[in-house]
């Protein structure tokens, strides 16, 4: 397809272009993904729901494509989750469509069956194969089982567009129904469904022609196509193009990109995956179908999606976490501010895994995101003089909610730069991204107008006459107490990450929560972290830079490790056991390619010249190590609130300074926010 002649008015003219449709017109190339919220589920949060919606409309996003809405029961994802299969919740969706369009987006409903992925008894699939992340098996579907859940699709879709919707996305990736019977590996069948591609491919392009037919010409049809499965036994490139042929000639208007499997092994949104590190696999594609394309993963900022679009690799952007981090996105953008976005990080503590937890998605740099109708910042009545000590996250976020809420309001810190802990966490190999943020924050000091007063130490003399102090003076290391703990050998996180102290060749953490592990992956890596070339961090995980092999598959080629590293905790179990609900697993697997050696149960006897002694499971043993870490957890920093309380002066305690435990800065940066909203 030949793109929109692009405006030269933006220095993004391309991301800016309309995408002409034929019979309809999205007025820029950036599409809002799909992403569940937990909205989606009851009638109630529907009003919550179109807020959300509408605040990323008003930002400026040229077409939305909303969570998951399963055609019938057997497809939910989990028992009572959204669906659409009757007139009466059709018409609950005309509040959000009516909001979006209110402000020039047009929005399509995602129709998802999640097959052997539903987390329920009554799940359905091409064949009787549980998956591994499921612990339900799945009831294979007859033949007429087949047709009613393609009859099913069909007429969801023309509910959608009674409830308003300008069209749906088929989600027929990420290894849900639809992908299901694609691949190999999880089609068996025999009859008109399976066997060769062209069988298994029938499911989706009869979806795609019935819902053609049901929803008439002037209706847009995306269909989210697998192009690289990351599962053994899966599609080959060969297969892929000839399902996007077929999905083209039933009648789609878009192919969206979908990556990976969610039983995958390799990491495709985490923040370690470089930016755009799969557009490449779009653009593969192109040649071979006239319809338009969408890129999709990790692509955040506006330089990333203009060049993707420049070099014609899509004809679309799709970006869902980067507008729960900044709903302005997109109009920051062609105004000319990248500057001003507040960048996703990838982290996924806030939405992905509160999703995976039955929490209600949010966003760990915006805790507004899911929460419009319940946390604003007006202005206050009021002119307040605040005093917010401490620059990390929690006081960042504290200080400039405060000042635009028009307060007078001064930042101290006794370092020489903003950020506290995150200074720490940008150094991490794979967390690059946590520099965007205080990139953000510092342009956000200058725009609310916070006096900041760096290389300061807050006496309470100095935070006398403020109607407010906020605290957030963060946390220290907790010290430990076993034989040896002040040997020359013993070092804590603190010197490690800020290089005073450089390990030798072997080394031991105690210690495995996120910051043990985070530690780990510094020792670990030596020169360009992977994460910062797309070739590299193939090579490490595995994937095909051709694209062709079966489910994009190679074998890993994993850079030798800088040292040798143990990683030890006192609980027993399995180390990391506690990290984030989807990214735990990619934090461990990476440290296993690294050799990292992780140990649960440890008692530790003492340090001395010879190394570490420990205990595991009544063995004693010497770990020979040049050095031994301390990352056993941290205490509140509360010294100051301690001398304020003795002058009669009250306090906000957030952040670490109020709960120190794992360094939360999703709790932190939202606690921040609900108090600077208050005051």
């Amino acid at each position: 397809m030949n793109p929109t002649h692009p405006s030269h008015a933006t220095p993004y003219p391309h991301l800016s272009a309309p995408l002409d449709l034929g019979f309809t017109a999205i007025r820029n190339r950036v599409l809002m993904g799909s992403i569940h919220t937990g909205l989606e589920d009851r009638r109630r949060d529907f009003p919550k729901l179109a807020a959300y919606f509408a605040e990323r409309a008003a930002g400026g996003v040229g077409l939305i494509v909303t969570g998951g809405f399963s055609p019938n029961v057997e497809g939910w994802l989990k028992p009572f989750a959204g669906k659409l299969g009757w007139p009466w919740e059709a018409r609950k969706h005309r509040q959000v469509t009516d909001a979006v369009h209110a402000h020039g987006a047009k929005i399509c409903l995602q129709l998802l069956h999640a097959g052997r992925y539903a987390y329920h008894p009554l799940s359905v699939a091409p064949s009787r194969l549980k998956a591994p992340i499921n612990p339900f098996t799945p009831r294979a579907l007859g033949t007429r089982g087949v047709e009613r859940t393609i009859d099913a699709f069909a007429h969801s879709a023309r509910l959608a567009r009674e409830g308003g919707y300008d069209g749906v996305e088929v989600m027929g990736s990420e290894g849900y129904l639809i992908n299901q019977f694609l691949s190999a590996r999880t089609n068996r069948r025999t009859d008109q469904w399976g066997g060769s591609v062209e069988q298994r491919m029938r499911f989706a392009t009869e979806i795609v022609r019935r819902v053609r037919d049901a929803c008439g010409p002037d209706f847009i049809i995306i269909h989210r196509l697998s192009m690289l499965e990351l599962v053994p036994e899966g599609s080959d490139w060969d297969d892929i193009v000839a399902q996007a042929k077929a999905i083209e000639a039933a009648g789609a208007t878009i192919l969206n990109t979908g990556i990976g499997w969610h039983e995958a092994r390799i990491p495709t949104i985490a923040t370690s995956v470089p930016r755009a590190a799969f557009a490449d696999v779009t653009a593969q594609l192109k040649p071979h179908v006239s319809l338009p394309l969408v890129a999709t993963n990790r692509i955040n900022m506006p330089d990333v999606a203009e060049r993707i679009l420049a070099e014609g690799k899509a004809d679309m952007v799709s970006m869902a976490r980067p507008l729960l981090a900044d709903p302005q996105w997109v109009r920051k953008a062609l105004a000319g501010k990248p500057e001003s976005i507040n960048t996703c990080i990838a982290c996924n503590q806030a939405c992905l895994d509160h999703v995976f937890e039955n929490k209600r998605a949010s966003c760990l740099v915006n805790p507004r995101a899911c929460a419009e109708t319940e946390l604003n910042y007006p202005p206050s009545a009021t002119r307040k003089r605040i005093a917010v000590v401490g620059a990390g996250p929690a006081g960042l976020m504290c200080a400039t909610v405060a000042a635009e809420r028009g307060h007078e309001v001064v930042l101290f810190d006794a370092a020489a730069e903003i950020g506290g802990q995150f200074n720490l966490a940008k150094k991490i190999p794979g967390k690059e991204e946590f520099h965007e943020t205080l990139r953000w924050f510092g342009h956000r000091i200058v725009e609310t107008g916070v006096q900041l007063k760096l290389s300061t130490e807050a006496t309470p003399i100095e935070l006398q006459g403020f109607d407010n102090v906020v605290l957030a003076t963060g946390v220290v290391p907790r010290q430990v107490d076993f034989p040896g703990h002040d040997h020359p050998k013993v070092i804590n996180y603190l010197d490690v990450l800020r290089r005073t102290v450089v390990p030798g060749r072997c080394a031991a953490i105690i210690g495995a929560g996120g910051i043990g592990f985070d530690v780990a992956e510094f020792l670990v890596h030596d020169g360009p972290s992977p994460s910062l070339d797309p070739q590299a961090w193939m090579r490490e995980w595995g994937v095909d830079p051709s694209y062709r092999a079966p489910g994009g598959l190679a074998p890993p080629k994993v850079h030798p490790p800088a040292r040798e590293v143990w990683l030890l905790q006192r609980s027993p179990g399995r180390p990391g056991a506690r990290l984030g609900k989807t990214t735990g697993w990619i934090h461990r697997a990476t440290l296993k390619q690294k050799q990292v050696r992780m140990l649960g149960g440890v008692e530790y006897l003492g340090v001395d010249d010879d190394g570490l002694r420990i205990r595991v499971d009544g063995s004693e043993q010497l770990l020979p190590v040049d050095h031994v870490v301390v990352c056993a957890g941290q205490e509140p920093n509360r010294a100051l609130a301690t001398a304020l309380e003795a002058t009669g002066t009250a306090v906000h305690l957030i952040g670490g300074a109020d709960v120190a435990a794992e360094l939360d800065a999703k709790r932190a940066i939202a606690q921040a926010a609900r108090l600077a909203a208050g005051l």
